[in-house]
């Protein structure tokens, strides 16, 4: 299990650690943690506005169709946008080469055995790529409902995906996560008529409880017809991020508690810069 977001830590350890009165001691470290994360976060947000990129962090579930979503994606923009990936996954290449056999730039972090990403890990993903033209960067997440929800990692807006297999009540059970959401995306659509047990209202009703009016799509990687209302989201969204840089301002995309208004305003790590020119040579 990871060790920086104390996922790995049982319920024993837990109660081992009030019985010592050193709870206290715990959270100043994963409170310290989590602060360095969003230094560095602000930091990969003004190197992608300096840009002009938008970030996207899409997050789910394993085998909620993440990656077949991004391949699909790319062939309704190909001409249309430029677009940068970079892949999560504990071992494997794959995904990574998924995307680039589509003709995307595509960079693959391999975490071991880290639950989610952090900024630090984008951050060194981002030296190696050449963000001149690119409109859209997709950042895929490892699989995961629970612990990419709590780190940023310079991106603007958060989308989650929820699969058809897995049932509609995963909002309910999963909380943190999908209150995260900008956007929520009901993939593979397609297999709706054959499991009458998902409601796809139910499944709003435990979304609209948790963050109000959170736009939910129905999609299909396999039926390009219904990916129209994604992809115009994506559109409206780059529009709002060159609004915004033309104003001088930038988006972060973060957990949200109930009732808790979105931050937005400047992103940058205090006394860093970047000027349009930056090239991500430094180290």
């Amino acid at each position: 299990m990871c060790t920086t977001c104390g996922c790995g830590q049982t319920m024993d350890q837990d109660r081992a650690i009030h019985a010592d009165h050193g709870e206290r001691v715990g959270i100043a470290v994963i409170q310290g943690i989590l602060a360095a994360n969003d230094a560095q976060a602000a930091h990969n947000r003004a190197h992608l506005d300096a840009c002009g990129v938008l970030a996207i962090n899409l997050m789910s579930s394993p085998g909620a169709g993440k990656t077949s979503l991004l391949e699909a994606t790319i062939e309704a923009l190909k001409g249309d946008l430029g677009i940068a990936v970079i892949e999560g996954d504990l071992e494997t290449e794959n995904d990574a080469a998924r995307i680039r056999a589509k003709g995307v730039p595509a960079v693959q972090i391999t975490t071991g055995s880290a639950c989610h990403l952090d900024a630090p890990l984008v951050h060194r993903a981002l030296h190696r790529l050449d963000l001149q033209g690119i409109d859209l960067l997709f950042i895929e997440n490892v699989g995961n409902l629970v612990c990419p929800a709590s780190f940023d990692l310079g991106q603007h807006r958060n989308v989650t995906l929820l699969s058809v297999p897995e049932g509609d009540d995963k909002p309910a059970k999963y909380p943190v996560m999908f209150r995260a959401s900008d956007l929520v995306l009901c993939t593979k659509a397609d297999l709706l008529p054959l499991m009458p047990e998902f409601d796809p209202q139910r499944a709003q009703r435990h979304l609209q409880a948790l963050a109000g009016n959170l736009p939910f799509l129905k999609v299909s990687a396999r039926q390009p017809a219904t990916l129209a209302p994604w992809l115009e989201w994506l559109r409206t969204e780059l529009q709002a991020q060159r609004d915004r840089l033309r104003e001088g301002r930038t988006i972060r995309s973060t957990q949200q508690e109930p009732g808790e208004p979105r931050a937005e305003g400047h992103g940058a790590a205090p006394g860093h810069t970047h000027g349009p020119a930056h090239l991500h040579g430094h180290v």
